[in-house]
């Protein structure tokens, strides 16, 4: 009898561990469908909008940048006057707000503002394809896209705990974000290279640990609200490690017009 108790109890726990796993790559697979939505809603807008401040016709051209690019109206507005700060900004201004205001958020009003946040990023990233060229940056999105992958399944699978590296990340965040601001007035390509090299480790790190974060959020006793919170957050953090990591790797080694 008591044999029989016990392995109802063992058969008992599988069974709870095995909902426990379910719940986990549920939550997850929620996390990296958010964050795909958002980068393919990023994609579309940066395309679009440089597709609109572009053109192919010189008679249509406003202006002409030094890289023989020649700009619309729109695309003058856009990239040269005023405005390109508020593009540049904003989303930096929605990225604060969405993360003070998630917790509170209902699960719907988080998810509309994480693609808002996703499309103004687009749009601010839209000057990359005057830049750059397009071989560049579809090269670049790939290797940012396998990097991405491996480092993340290594901060889910890892057994070792990663938390120790959030202070050194952290630092090294801020680190670049006031070299970055400082270099947009001093326009050093030295530095920009250092800022990219040290961004590339910085990013990379925070991809595994955010990705062992998020793993370590999920709650098997939270209901839809929480979880559906939690993963939007999630969501956010790991399409700004993207991003970033993109755009690091991007002045590396992306090729300009």
């Amino acid at each position: 009898m008591a044999d029989l108790n016990r392995r109802t109890i063992g058969q008992a726990g599988v069974q709870s561990q095995a909902d426990i796993d379910e719940g986990l790559r549920a939550y997850m697979l929620k996390v990296y469908n958010y964050m795909a939505i958002g980068l393919a809603l990023t994609g579309v807008a940066a395309l679009m909008f440089a597709n609109l401040a572009t053109t192919g016709d010189a008679s249509a051209a406003a202006a002409q940048l030094p890289n023989g690019k020649m700009l619309t109206d729109f695309g003058v507005m856009l990239f040269t006057s005023p405005l390109r700060w508020v593009v540049m900004l904003a989303p930096l201004g929605l990225v604060f707000f969405l993360i003070a205001k998630v917790p509170t958020m209902s699960v719907s009003a988080a998810q509309t503002t994480f693609w808002a946040y996703a499309a103004l990023m687009g749009v601010s990233l839209s000057s990359i394809f005057v830049i750059y060229t397009p071989e560049s940056i579809t090269q670049v999105f790939f290797v940012t896209s396998a990097s991405f992958l491996g480092l993340s399944l290594y901060g889910y699978t890892t057994k070792k705990d990663l938390s120790g590296w959030g202070s050194f990340l952290m630092m090294g965040l801020i680190g670049i974000i006031l070299a970055s601001i400082v270099n947009i007035f001093l326009g050093s390509s030295a530095l920009q290279f250092a800022i990219s090299v040290i961004g590339v480790l910085v990013f990379a790190g925070l991809t595994a640990y955010d990705t062992q974060q998020i793993k370590n959020m999920y709650d098997v006793n939270d209901d839809g609200t929480a979880s559906g919170r939690k993963a939007i957050m999630g969501a956010l953090k790991l399409y700004l490690d993207f991003v970033n990591l993109f755009i690091m790797l991007l002045h590396l080694f992306g090729n300009r017009n």
